[in-house]
């Protein structure tokens, strides 16, 4: 969570001036989490090829959310995530 935005699984245990439900993005290129939606910032995890990570915000070239294996929240490139589909997201 942010202090602006938290998922919306959240809701009963935080308070966030808005809620988000996340989407399932697959990593397409790897990629780092990063603690800012900049190349310059510190880079909090690695996302790797076929990873999922739970978009929760879309801002410019970044992307807000949460990697699944690691649990890190932070931001991660737009143009290395694609969106997961429904019968995919179920299957898993």
């Amino acid at each position: 969570m942010r202090a602006d935005l938290a998922d919306v699984r959240l809701a009963s245990q935080v308070f966030a001036p808005h809620y988000a439900a996340p989407m399932a993005m697959r990593v397409t290129t790897a990629t780092s989490i990063l603690a800012k939606p900049s190349p310059e910032a510190e880079t909090l995890a690695v996302l790797e090829v076929g990873d999922i990570f739970d978009v929760l915000e879309v801002a410019s070239s970044y992307c807000w959310g949460q990697g699944r294996i690691s649990g890190l929240v932070g931001y991660a490139a737009c143009d290395s995530l694609s969106r997961v589909s429904a019968a995919e997201e179920n299957a898993a």
